[in-house]
């Protein structure tokens, strides 16, 4: 089972990954109309261009916005449930083991303790994000059990991985269950509200382009807004 696991599941789970996340990109940009956006895309494209890079950069600074200044607490919560999800995904030296084995790939990995307290800090921030989606009325209005389910798909690793790694029970079994939950993780990204993994970074060049483009001095300039 593990062979199985690490090798042919594991290779369909990177392909659906990588494949379903270029076709999300691709329908995204096929998708955009500027005179539906009423925002020309390919004109005046150093100010879209600036604008972009603008909207992409703040965002990604926690505190950089508005909306990020107006709920603290989340946004801490938010910046360290993404940066633990991606450096433990990426640079965890089991996960680096297998690659290696696997497919002869190494990268920078960080302390096996690092990565322990990563896992945890993950485990905590989905446990505030269903306690803010129980308590909050705007938020709780909005949510439906595919958004808990989420949430599980998101979390599954790091619960199974911790197991795991601390063997509090057998060791094997549930370390096919963290890979299993990881590759569900990654299949499950491209055709759900976790594409946003990408799409997150698609939104905020267009609504940077936007306003680069029409708050950048070209209105008035032959378009037809």
């Amino acid at each position: 089972m593990y062979e199985f696991v690490t090798g042919p599941l594991a290779w369909l789970a990177f392909g659906v990954f990588f494949i379903g996340l270029t076709v999300r990109i691709i329908l995204y940009i096929r998708g955009l109309d500027w005179k539906m956006d009423r925002v020309t895309y390919r004109v005046n494209t150093s100010y879209g261009i600036r604008g972009a890079i603008r909207s992409v950069v703040s965002w990604l600074i926690p505190f950089g916005t508005g909306g990020w200044k107006t709920h603290p607490v989340f946004t801490v919560i938010t910046f360290g449930f993404h940066l633990s999800l991606l450096i433990s995904a990426i640079f965890l030296p089991a996960h680096n083991f297998i690659l290696k084995r696997k497919w002869g790939v190494s990268l920078f990995t960080i302390p096996e303790a690092v990565g322990d307290m990563m896992a945890i800090l993950v485990m905590i921030a989905v446990v505030m994000f269903i306690v803010r989606r129980l308590v909050l009325p705007e938020v709780r209005i909005l949510t439906t059990a595919y958004d808990y389910l989420i949430l599980a798909i998101a979390v599954a690793p790091f619960i199974t991985g911790f197991i795991a790694y601390h063997q509090i029970f057998e060791y094997k079994l549930w370390l096919i269950l963290h890979i299993l939950s990881g590759e569900i993780l990654l299949i499950a990204i491209p055709f759900t509200k976790l594409s946003h993994f990408v799409l997150f970074f698609m939104s905020r060049i267009q609504i940077g382009m936007d306003f680069g483009i029409k708050r950048g001095g070209m209105k008035g300039s032959g378009l037809t807004w």
